[in-house]
């Protein structure tokens, strides 16, 4: 009997180890240095906003044309401080181990794949083709669970974008041969 695998719900026997919790991806120590990353970097997109936003005619003015980049450097400034004070939090707790470093690596090379081959049949095949192609494999190589779902929601978000730029903003968008 001392072979034999307990039932589940069943205690483990005494003097046996439990085996450790599974890491969540993003929650070990390496993912929480890199919200501390980003977040440093969303500050300094709002400091270089910020500046900008001063420097445009009219940008010291309660209402003109540095009020939108005000509000955006501010919603940055915010969110960046908060994931930054988040992780910091977190990251004296956290393990040292998650997810293979390796497939975090191969992960990065397809979604630099799909950006590249998104540039290359843009001019051929045109924004909303591209760019649903585009949603889906970064959607799917980001962990969505339901590919046909991910795929209609990218084919959504890409025929939204271009009516938004194309046809009520007016910003001439690559049409394809279908003209879309």
């Amino acid at each position: 009997m001392s072979g034999a695998a307990n039932p589940p719900g069943s205690a483990a026997p005494a003097g046996a180890a439990a085996a450790p919790a599974p890491v969540p991806e993003g929650d070990d120590r390496h993912g929480h240095q890199a919200s501390i990353g980003l977040g440093a970097l969303m500050l300094a997109a709002a400091a270089a906003t910020l500046v900008d936003a001063a420097g445009l005619e009219g940008g010291s003015a309660l209402i003109g044309a540095g009020a939108f980049p005000t509000v955006v450097a501010l919603l940055l400034i915010a969110a960046g401080a908060a994931l930054i004070v988040r992780s910091l939090a977190k990251l004296r707790g956290a393990p040292a181990v998650g997810p293979a470093l390796r497939a975090r690596l191969v992960r990065l090379a397809a979604l630099i794949a799909a950006l590249v081959v998104f540039a290359g049949v843009l001019p051929y095949a045109g924004f909303t083709l591209s760019s649903a192609l585009l949603f889906t494999a970064a959607a799917l190589l980001l962990g969505a669970p339901h590919p046909w779902r991910t795929a209609a929601y990218g084919w959504t978000l890409a025929g939204l974008l271009f009516l938004l730029f194309d046809v009520l903003i007016g910003l001439s968008l690559p049409g394809g041969p279908w003209g879309f």
